[in-house]
């Protein structure tokens, strides 16, 4: 019975992964973020023969190491700079400017919900509450009306056809211009 993959210490590399694969047709080496070094060795070639070629490759896998651990430490730097999802500065903040927009332009909706999202800024249902991502707070403030509004708009136009964009366009100007610019905001990582 063969071994599919295993890890071994290889001295002045560090760890690394060793994995057959059915795909390789040659050997592939990969060095990833937050993964390390990965092997696939092909049917054909043994482990032992694999080994020294990665041995070869020593000085491509310290510069490709020395990447990844740039690109882990400013993920890790970006990660530490992020607020935490703070509820309730979030619903103070929010549930005052959402106020604010629906008496100035006669909207009603019933109740409000804060999310930590990953993917939307804010959405409604169809019982008319609306959903406001925590993270509204990191943007600018044109843009969190941009989303209050938006989603007020959607209590009335439930789709993103023409009447919703023209709808919008009554209390935002070129909708669609700062739906682009909000997009330039990634939620997520």
């Amino acid at each position: 019975m063969s071994i599919k993959s295993f890890t071994k210490v290889i001295p002045g590399i560090g760890t690394v992964m060793f994995e057959r694969s059915k795909k390789a047709k040659s050997i592939n080496i990969s060095v990833k973020p937050f993964e390390g070094i990965r092997v696939a060795v092909p049917f054909g070639l043994s482990y032992q023969q694999a080994e020294e070629i990665v041995k070869s490759k020593r000085r491509w896998l310290e510069e490709n190491i020395q990447i990844n651990r740039k690109v882990e430490e400013e993920h890790l730097a970006r990660q530490q700079q992020k607020p935490a999802c703070d509820r309730k500065e979030a619903r103070e903040v929010l549930t005052k400017r959402l106020q604010e927009l629906a008496n100035q332009h006669g909207f009603t909706y019933n109740r409000l919900f804060m999310r930590c999202q990953k993917t939307k800024w804010g959405s409604c249902s169809s019982q008319g509450n609306i959903n406001l991502n925590v993270k509204l707070l990191e943007l600018p403030a044109h843009l969190i009306d941009y989303v209050i509004l938006h989603e007020l708009v959607h209590l009335q136009e439930k789709n993103h056809g023409v009447q919703f964009w023209e709808k919008l366009g009554n209390y935002v100007n070129d909708p669609k211009k700062v739906d682009k610019e909000l997009k330039k905001y990634r939620l997520g990582i």
